[in-house]
């Protein structure tokens, strides 16, 4: 069986992500042929940069479901970079954008339905217009039910909002959210593991508690739960959080959902460091991302993990 490619987009310059992909290729050895959108004139200068050296094969979009690809040459769409007054060429958010898009055309085409993508700064490349990447994904596929897991083979976690600032979290909380979550997460580990997740729900206050005469938890969390049970989902709680991640309640259960972004992904982060990966739920193909940022901070210290962008890889290898 012909195994299909997978598409990947580096995301913004000032990141640490091809230093990680370079390390990735010298590391692991991908069983798929790897399609790299970016500039190729970008991706020279990285590679002489870091050192790394590989046959680039450059690809024309238009005949690619005619041509024959293999994992032993590093495979490049290349998506020119702007030219600048100073005549310097340098990745701009279009530029981005741009290699994204090239990337969705390819998906809707059919040639494969696995894509990385790398970091970006949200609020520079999706200028504030959506919460996030898996946000700004879901829309273009017209996907209104999505969700980010993080995901391990141990435990794995899904904040049931995202980027939210943490005063709207409240306001976002229902029971067809809490519920359509659940089931992608459901669907996701029977189809690609052969079994239904046992999945534990967070409370949204400390303890479950709120001194308020409207409490979160037991007003939309806890009926939430018990329609899922009813309906046949391996589903507990609410927990609190607090307690919940204590190594004795966590080995319990495959997937733990979360009522915001940091509540799950700080322990899992600390438990897991760079040993997870971000799939989006519900698209109609793999998407996943590295499980960090763009870690400026860390450019040119060449000492950045690829084990995330490695897991990223293996996970599509399998599919």
């Amino acid at each position: 069986m012909k195994i299909k490619p997978i598409i990947i987009v580096p995301g913004q310059q000032k990141s640490i992500f091809f230093e990680i992909f370079f390390k990735s290729l010298k590391l692991y050895k991908s069983k798929s042929p790897l399609i790299l959108i970016t500039s190729r004139e970008l991706l020279i200068s990285k590679m002489k940069k870091y050192n790394f050296k590989k046959n680039l094969r450059i690809l024309n979009i238009n005949n690619l479901q005619k041509t024959y690809l293999n994992n032993k040459m590093l495979n490049v769409i290349n998506v020119n970079l702007n030219t600048l007054k100073t005549k310097k060429t340098l990745p701009t958010n279009s530029h981005v954008l741009k290699c994204f898009k090239t990337a969705f055309k390819l998906l809707e085409s059919g040639i494969t339905d696995k894509f990385i993508n790398g970091p970006i700064n949200k609020n520079q490349i999706l200028k504030k217009k959506f919460l996030g990447v898996t946000e700004f994904i879901s829309k273009h596929f017209k996907i209104k039910n999505s969700a980010m897991l993080i995901y391990n083979r141990d435990l794995s976690v899904c904040p049931l909002t995202t980027h939210l600032p943490l005063k709207l979290v409240s306001k976002k909380i229902n029971k067809k959210l809490i519920i359509s979550k659940v089931n992608l997460i459901d669907n996701f580990y029977k189809r690609n593991f052969g079994f239904k997740p046992k999945i534990a729900v967070t409370g949204l206050n400390p303890h479950c508690e709120s001194v308020l005469n409207f409490n979160e938890d037991k007003k939309i969390v806890d009926p939430s739960i018990k329609i899922l049970k009813k309906k046949g989902y391996k589903i507990y709680g609410p927990f609190p959080a607090d307690t919940l991640f204590l190594r004795q309640n966590r080995k319990k259960y495959n997937v733990i959902l979360g009522m915001y972004h940091d509540q799950v992904l700080t322990p899992i982060k600390t438990l897991k460091e760079y040993d997870a990966i971000n799939i989006t739920l519900g698209l109609p193909f793999y998407r996943i991302s590295p499980d960090h940022g763009p870690n400026e901070k860390m450019i040119n210290k060449k000492l950045s993990n690829p084990l995330s962008l490695i897991k990223a890889i293996k996970f599509l290898d399998q599919r």
